[in-house]
């Protein structure tokens, strides 16, 4: 009976695997609830598309290459494509299972990248994850043959060979991909661009974390040591959350969400590897550390080194990864399933260096294939979208959806840093443009109070640039909002399910300004020296006299009521 619930041909292996596949909904809600709802169809596609590309590319060759039975040197396996040659006597199991935990691997990928990756390029690198990458790497741990497994490095579940794989990955990517337009100031500052949705990232956490108990317990040897791997799976994560949570109170005076939930996982990578191994008090440790580490890590990445992680994949699942494989040579018993022992319950450093040795060759080979793969995708279909597309979306421009929230706002009001220019091929210089002319009433006010509203409709793109010269005259009184509009030259139509949708009303920005003392030909003016590219779609200045103004808290009207100083 037992043969039939456990082991490598059992059922609850297979069931661990079809659990381990439901990772990628739950990394998918993360990755889009972290991210702007601009992308979040661009997201959900990148998250369906790498296991649907990675099924395609590791039954060609990635599977041959990590498990095959003719392995060269511990090094590499000859694909034998048994698969497609003697369907009989293949090893289902086996491949479903390794299959499920490659998926994974590439998928963490996505969320370093996510918002400004070029859709063609994600699927490119996606496949060559699956294909060679992951597939080499997990060989040397994961096949009996594999010069890792022989030297007795351990990995439980992958720690090492899943979650730092894909960390590194992201950070490599992300680096050559460079940060979201906005995320940097030209001065140095850090902006936060918070995810449009909390409640889809908190759902996609505890999808992982349910998600988890198959992708440690699959590969229980009996029931006994799935009681064991459950508990310490379970004990790591709320650890780190409890830690973490107080951590980010005593540090910033609340209780960070989005940190927490980035614990929750972080406690999860890290006690994967030795989930098997480890106590209830090495589990807990794993979670101490994990819940400093992860909002450490977050920080340092985002602030000191300025790479732009949106989802937190390297600080998680990198970062994480190679504390996961160190605590299996720190925290092992001696008595879990591997039999190994680890520093603290003596067994000395040799555990210890075994595990270090590991990380730091599957490091390097990630770190050089990866920059190959980005390096040349670079430089052939290209790795990034254009400025222009970034700030529309990746819905819309990657995929033709005007929204994935039908009935609701597509896009959020944009931060572009003020440095940030947009280029438009064809652009008319603006001193070529028709001048521009106000009737009489508005060349300024010649009694000194004459009150003018100013609306401006404009590109979202230009929000910055706007801003900017408003500032140099002085205005930094204004409101923005986010409208949806069309003038006579109606948008491209797009597909949903096959069916044309005009995009009639397309995302723009409109700004209302309300002067007194500063002329209003000055302000447009500097409104069309901002906005200007000579093209259709620019925007358009409306003018209106202010009878009176009156505010609230004093009483005072017209030009009085205009004065904020006391």
């Amino acid at each position: 009976m037992a043969d039939m619930i456990f082991g490598s041909t059992g059922v609850w292996y297979m069931i661990g695997a079809l659990l381990v596949f439901f990772m990628q909904c739950g990394f998918a809600m993360v990755e889009t609830g972290f991210t702007r709802a601009k992308n979040a169809g661009n997201i959900i596609m990148k998250n369906l598309m790498d296991f649907c590309i990675g099924t395609v590319v590791f039954s060609l060759l990635g599977f041959g290459l990590m498990m095959s039975e003719n392995y060269i040197a511990g090094f590499i396996g000859v694909p034998n494509l048994t698969m497609f040659t003697d369907w009989a006597s293949f090893d289902w199991n086996s491949f479903v299972f390794q299959l499920v935990f490659c998926a994974t691997a590439a998928t963490i990928v996505s969320g370093s990248m996510a918002e400004r990756t070029k859709f063609s390029a994600y699927c490119v690198y996606s496949a060559v994850i699956s294909l060679v990458v992951y597939p080499i790497e997990a060989g040397w741990v994961w096949n009996g043959q594999g010069w890792l497994a022989q030297l007795g490095c351990i990995d439980f579940a992958g720690s090492i060979v899943i979650h730092m794989v894909g960390g590194i990955s992201a950070l490599v990517g992300a680096i050559i991909l460079g940060p979201r337009i906005g995320k940097y100031g030209k001065n140095g500052k850090v902006n936060a661009i918070p995810g449009h949705s909390i409640t889809l990232g908190a759902l996609g956490v505890f999808i992982l974390w349910f998600a988890w108990y198959g992708f440690n317990g699959a590969a229980a040897e009996d029931g006994s040591r799935l009681g064991q791997i459950l508990l310490t799976t379970t004990i790591a994560p709320a650890v780190a959350t409890v830690t973490c949570m107080l951590f980010t109170w005593i540090k910033n005076g609340k209780p960070d969400v989005s940190m927490c939930l980035n614990a929750s996982l972080a406690g999860l990578v890290a006690v994967t590897a030795g989930c098997a191994d480890v106590d209830a008090i090495g589990s807990a440790i794993i979670g101490i550390v994990s819940g400093i580490l992860v909002v450490v890590a977050v920080e340092f990445v985002d602030i000191k080194l300025k790479i732009d992680d949106p989802v937190g994949a390297f600080s998680v699942h990198g970062v994480n990864g190679m504390w996961g494989g160190l605590a299996v040579g720190l925290f092992a018993t001696g008595n879990g399933q591997d039999g190994i022992t680890g520093l603290f319950y003596g067994g000395g450093f040799a555990q210890l260096g075994k595990q270090a040795l590991g990380i730091l060759c599957v490091a390097s080979w990630t770190i050089v294939c990866m920059i190959i793969v980005f390096t040349i995708i670079k430089k052939t279909i290209g790795l990034r979208v254009t400025k222009e597309e970034e700030m529309k979306g990746l819905d819309i421009c990657e995929h033709g959806l005007v929204s994935a929230y039908a009935d609701f706002m597509p896009i959020g009001v944009g931060t572009a840093s003020l440095d940030e220019t947009f280029d438009v091929e064809g652009n008319v210089p603006v001193t070529k443009a028709v001048p521009v002319q106000l009737a009489g009433k508005y060349d300024m006010a010649t009694d000194g109070t004459k009150i003018t509203k100013i609306d401006i409709l404009l590109k979202q793109s230009k929000l910055e640039a706007l801003k900017e010269e408003m500032d140099k005259l002085g205005i930094t009184g204004m409101t923005v909002s986010q409208v949806l509009g069309c003038g006579a030259q109606k948008g491209k139509a797009e597909y949903y399910r096959g069916v044309a949708i005009e995009s009639n009303l397309l995302p723009k920005m409109k700004v209302e300004i309300v002067v007194c003392k500063v002329p209003v030909k000055a302000v447009v003016d500097a409104a069309v020296k901002a906005l200007y590219t000579g093209h259709i779609g620019d925007g358009k200045i409306f003018i209106y006299d202010v009878e009176d103004v009156v505010k609230v808290r004093t009483g005072e009207t017209g030009y009085d009521a205009m004065q904020d100083i006391e």
